[in-house]
């Protein structure tokens, strides 16, 4: 890999994977890859055709022939993920409650997963990547340099998201969230088709008590013990 390592950040939902996994890619440059936005994207374009998320051989057959981009643009100093889904931006579309109750359904599906994991190790073959999701370190890029496993409580994430949708004008009760992430925590590290798991060989932190510097100067310790090099 000669643009740098790979680094893999797994866990389940709000644990913090896709804001550290930016802050960490910030600190060496490299691409940072949001698998969990990728099925967002097919699980919005199935609900917008109307498709059961219960259709494997349909939803299989949509993320099959589905181009999906990530694109990164400036904005107020800062650099965005946009997710590109057939020459469309969909990257506020597919953070809506809708998408999120039944993107475990669809990215639990064989045909789903195999086609997303294909673009995926694709988008990292060159090395100097960041990606997070529940099953890199296990099943996506099982050889990466540097696994980590990001935990927290259920009670933290359920705030954490909490947070994020009352910043976006999005009111939702905080118990009945937290009850939606304990079953999709159930549903994740039980489904046939790679479940959420922490890899043998991955570093486990608990984000509960740390801050996003913390754990992200704690990952770039990490990284730099593997041999990535720090841009700044």
């Amino acid at each position: 890999m000669g643009k740098g390592i790979a680094i893999a950040l797994d866990g389940p939902a709000g644990s913090g994977k896709s804001t550290i996994a930016r802050a960490v890619a910030l600190k060496f440059n490299y691409i940072y890859i949001d698998t969990g936005a990728m099925y967002r994207a097919i699980t919005l374009k199935a609900l917008q055709n109307k498709i059961p998320v219960n259709n494997k051989g349909e939803l299989t057959r949509l993320a099959q022939n589905t181009l999906i981009r990530l694109k990164y643009i400036e904005a107020n100093n800062l650099s965005q993920l946009r997710v590109i889904m057939d020459g469309v931006d969909v990257g506020e579309a597919i953070r809506s409650l809708e998408v999120t109750n039944n993107v475990s359904a669809v990215s639990a599906v064989a045909g789903v997963r195999e086609a997303l994991v294909k673009l995926q190790r694709e988008m990292s073959r060159k090395g100097g990547v960041v990606m997070d999701g529940r099953d890199i370190g296990t099943v996506v890029l099982p050889d990466a340099e540097l696994k980590i496993f990001l935990t927290a409580s259920v009670k933290e994430r359920s705030k954490r998201r909490w947070l994020e949708l009352k910043a976006k004008g999005i009111e939702v009760n905080l118990d009945e969230l937290e009850e939606q992430i304990q079953k999709r925590d159930e549903f994740d590290s039980n489904r046939e088709v790679d479940p959420l798991r922490q890899a043998d060989d991955a570093v486990l932190i608990d984000t509960t008590d740390l801050s996003v510097a913390e754990v992200t100067d704690r990952i770039v310790e990490l990284a730099l013990t593997k041999g990535a090099k720090k841009v700044f």
